[in-house]
């Protein structure tokens, strides 16, 4: 999900999915099959999915609720064909051979990058939220104003890959409370050496992303989903999974090689075309993997 090309009207969801061709076709869209969409963001996979074959039914899962009433709109044309369910992917309830195919496209998305007051990006001046779920308490705000520099070196370097953090860490305690994305970024650029900060990514890009990812705990949502969702698909059943990172994109190559239930599909990942990267350079980093149920 995270590196969509989506435009907002409102404070809605418009979807162009990344690798939807590859998806539509890995997954082997069957006619009557039950498929779920654990990601459903604004529903441009779902509608594909649903589009593919006749009398398809979908289950679509969301954790933002403004993901899911975008996707309700887009999609209402299908009617009862698709359930709506509001909730993590990890938290759903999975059932044994309920599904002829399962997607998951992963991170954040491109909504909510562009919209300022979910507190997501250092390009606007926002609170620092960065919750996918607004029902949830813990904020980045939390996290950064509350946790201890040893933590907060832990955690920028193992979700954000930043070689840095402890310099960051010592910054951010140094200079805090924060309360703004703005200023967040600017105390991390002025952490890091001079020829650091005018880079090919900003200084604040790895820290961010690390926070998003302690907030929403999304390596231990992806663990448990790789673990619960294999034993839903019925045999032969597809599993088609778009990942943004190596932090992702690991456990998922990891967990799908090794289960006894699946046969990978995939020896390397999927990746956008060149047409795909002419229209959305953000495409660059989307990986996907596939395997079917024995």
């Amino acid at each position: 999900m995270e590196l969509e090309i989506q435009g907002i009207v409102g404070a809605e969801f418009l979807h162009v999915p990344v690798l939807s061709q590859e998806v539509i076709s890995g997954l082997a869209i069957r006619p009557g099959g039950h498929y779920l969409d654990a990601t459903v963001g604004g529903g441009g996979h779902s509608r594909l999915i649903l589009q593919a074959a006749t009398d398809v039914r979908l289950t679509a899962i969301d954790q933002d609720q403004d993901a899911l009433l975008a996707a309700q709109k887009h999609l209402a044309e299908f009617g009862d064909r698709v359930e709506f369910v509001l909730g993590n992917f990890s938290s759903y309830q999975y059932t044994p051979h309920s599904f002829d195919g399962i997607l998951a496209d992963l991170g954040v998305s491109s909504y909510h990058l562009d919209r300022p007051e979910r507190g997501f990006s250092f390009r606007h001046t926002a609170n620092l939220d960065m919750r996918m779920n607004q029902g949830q308490s813990l904020t980045a705000a939390d996290v950064i104003n509350q946790w201890d520099e040893a933590e907060l070196a832990d955690i920028f370097f193992k979700f954000g890959e930043e070689r840095l953090s402890r310099r960051i860490a010592r910054r951010i305690v140094e200079r805090r409370p924060f309360h703004t994305t703005t200023e967040l970024a600017e105390a991390i650029a002025s952490a890091v050496p001079r020829q650091y900060r005018y880079g090919r990514i900003h200084p604040a890009t790895r820290v961010f992303q690390a926070l998003r990812i302690v907030v929403n705990d999304e390596l231990r949502s992806l663990a448990t989903f790789l673990q619960q969702a294999p034993p839903s698909l019925v045999p032969g059943g597809r599993i088609a999974i778009i990942s943004f990172h190596s932090l992702e994109d690991r456990p998922v190559k990891h967990d799908l090689r090794n289960s006894p239930l699946l046969q990978v599909l995939t020896k390397k990942p999927i990746t956008a075309n060149e047409a795909e990267l002419a229209q959305n350079p953000r495409s660059r980093s989307a990986k996907l993997r596939i395997a079917q149920r024995l």
